[in-house]
């Protein structure tokens, strides 16, 4: 699984001119599921972006997490971060997960976020989305489970 997530202070999501997620203060989280991600590493994005400290303390220092700050989270699916640009000009998408499959990771990667007691909004899976953002830093981190190893 890959994310990217961004420091924000607020963001939202349309489809179709209608909004589908919006949230205040808190993390767009651009999220991708590869073909060879189990369900066994959600639970460690989950952790892992919900404890990340990029918030600032009262010493500007990057100290606290969205926990810490009681942030909200709009997550995005995104298949195309699981993109190969390395041969050619166009992306080869070989490496997303099916999907059906891929969704289910999805949903439940935002529903271990609200068991955490985190709003957390969403898109549409598989929509052409508008997404807009006023991006707090800015901040950007890539989060890969694969690093985990």
């Amino acid at each position: 699984m890959r994310a990217v997530v961004q420091r924000v202070f607020q963001a939202k999501v349309e489809v179709d001119g209608q909004v589908k997620g919006q949230i205040n203060r808190g993390l767009l989280v651009y999220f991708g599921v590869d073909k060879t991600d189990t369900r066994t590493e959600i639970p460690y994005m989950v952790e892992k972006i919900t404890n990340l400290r990029i918030f600032e303390d009262e010493n500007g220092k990057m100290n606290r997490s969205l926990m810490d700050e009681g942030g909200e989270i709009l997550c995005i699916s995104q298949f195309t971060l699981m993109g190969d640009c390395r041969k050619g000009r166009r992306p080869s998408f070989t490496d997303a997960k099916e999907p059906e499959e891929a969704d289910n990771y999805y949903q439940e990667f935002v529903q271990m976020c609200q068991d955490k007691g985190i709003k957390t909004e969403t898109g549409v899976f598989q929509a052409h989305m508008e997404v807009s953002s006023v991006n707090d830093g800015p901040v950007t981190m890539l989060i890969d489970s694969k690093k985990l190893f």
